[in-house]
């Protein structure tokens, strides 16, 4: 009898997960998830590596993913510990034949695989899956990762052009009740990870749950009961409420939906309501998403580096009264100061602010841009390694930005918040 263990990662999800239809074809599946103590300690930085936010966000997904998991017979064990230290123990214990995951790359994720394998049985085979893209990297019009362009422009035009878009998974199947293992692990509290507990703040736009269940009901909100993707590409830079932008990011950076599945709604709404450049604006950010995934396979640990994948010496400072004033909202502008009072209070901030308070840090202050980036990395909700490397990269000028652009915060400010709706929420006193 042959027996797999699923190995979730940012991929917590059962619909349209190949990780999940691959181990799905063993005799006996379990499941693990483990809360990792270094994803909760201060990072190089100063910054608690995932700060509250995101923490909760994590909680409230792995429980809905134990939950579904049930229905299929899957138990899902859960431990606050480093993979490493137990994972090889469960596969010795529970005979564990294959272990299935997501595949990854940057150093921090793929050391952590590499020790798991290192300690492990010899006879145990590690499936790994790339299934966390748009375009498959089997796919996509590029012989070898050092073909991917530098610009982006470049290799969406490739990838529409030559890419035929892969069909989802059908759900998978429950296992015979027999299947399930006894568990004694839990999932721990926010208390257990070192935080202590708290209520969203009511002007946060996005005051949503995590799990799969929860973006499966917003893409039905933001789809098909609001039918609000037909605005998309106009309203996308908004600043206030909940339903300016798509707010898939977060259930995406943790894997609880697949790009798949927004890509086939998004063909479904085009289908069935209309297909307009917004629809499509959708699809172009995922993209972009994608885009950022090859940049860092391509350049691997340079994304993290001072002088970026450009290579370019610039002379950065590292002032700690100037980090104070941009994380409290305490600068020379008031547009900058809202977006990072906004972000502190709720760990989410807009599309247009972040590209604002980034250009604001690295290109204004001029300041170390990993700084900006190590600190988004800690508070966002839906930090996704990548795109947050990637896009600081751009925004600093060491990254894909052929044009090197600098924002100008007032006129943006003026642009996108002209009767100071946004910035009287953030910075006027409140009683909250």
């Amino acid at each position: 009898m042959k027996t797999s263990i699923i190995w979730f990662g940012n991929n917590l999800r059962v619909k349209d997960n190949g990780v999940v239809q691959g181990a799905m074809q063993a005799d006996r599946v379990l499941a693990v998830y483990f809360f990792d103590p270094r994803q909760f300690q201060i990072n190089p930085f100063g910054f608690k590596k995932t700060e509250r936010f995101r923490a909760k966000f994590l909680l409230e997904t792995v429980q809905q993913l134990k939950k579904n998991l049930e229905e299929l017979n899957i138990t899902l064990l859960v431990y606050h510990e480093k993979p490493e230290d137990k994972l090889p123990e469960l596969i010795e214990s529970y005979n564990i034949d294959q272990v299935h995951l997501q595949n990854e790359w940057t150093s921090e994720e793929s050391d952590v695989i590499s020790e798991v394998q290192r300690r492990a049985a010899s006879t145990t085979m590690f499936h790994k899956y790339n299934d966390q893209f748009l375009f498959h990297p089997d796919d996509i019009p590029f012989d070898s990762m050092a073909q991917i362009p530098q610009v982006f422009t470049v290799f969406r035009k490739k990838c529409e052009k030559y890419v035929s878009m892969r069909p989802c998974f059908s759900n998978p199947i429950s296992k015979p009740i027999d299947n399930r293992v006894p568990s004694n692990t839990k999932i721990p509290t926010l208390e257990d990870l070192g935080y202590s507990n708290f209520e969203t703040d009511h002007r946060s736009a996005f005051p949503f749950k995590g799990g799969e269940d929860s973006a499966l009901q917003r893409i039905q909100h933001y789809f098909w009961d609001t039918k609000k993707l037909a605005y998309y590409k106009k309203t996308r830079n908004g600043l206030l409420g909940t339903d300016y932008s798509s707010k898939l990011s977060a259930w995406l950076a943790n894997g609880s939906i697949s790009t798949r599945t927004i890509y086939w709604e998004v063909k479904r709404f085009e289908a069935e309501i209309t297909k307009n450049q917004d629809t499509y604006w959708l699809i172009f950010e995922l993209m972009w998403r994608d885009y950022f995934k090859y940049v860092s396979q391509k350049h691997g640990n340079q994304i993290f580096k001072i002088d970026g994948i450009l290579e370019k010496d610039y002379d950065w400072d590292s002032d700690k009264t100037a980090l104070n004033e941009w994380v409290n909202g305490k600068t020379q502008d008031n547009f900058v100061n809202a977006n990072m009072i906004e972000l502190k209070q709720t760990g989410w901030m807009s599309n247009r602010g972040r590209q604002n308070v980034a250009s604001y840090w690295s290109k204004h202050l001029q300041q170390d841009w990993r700084i900006g980036a190590s600190y988004f990395e800690s508070i966002l909700i839906d930090y996704d390694v990548h795109s947050n490397w990637g896009n600081w990269m751009y925004n600093s000028g060491v990254g894909n930005d052929p044009r090197n652009r600098t924002f100008n915060t007032k006129s943006q400010a003026e642009r996108y918040d002209p009767d100071y709706k946004f910035r009287n929420r953030w910075l006027q006193p409140t009683l909250f």
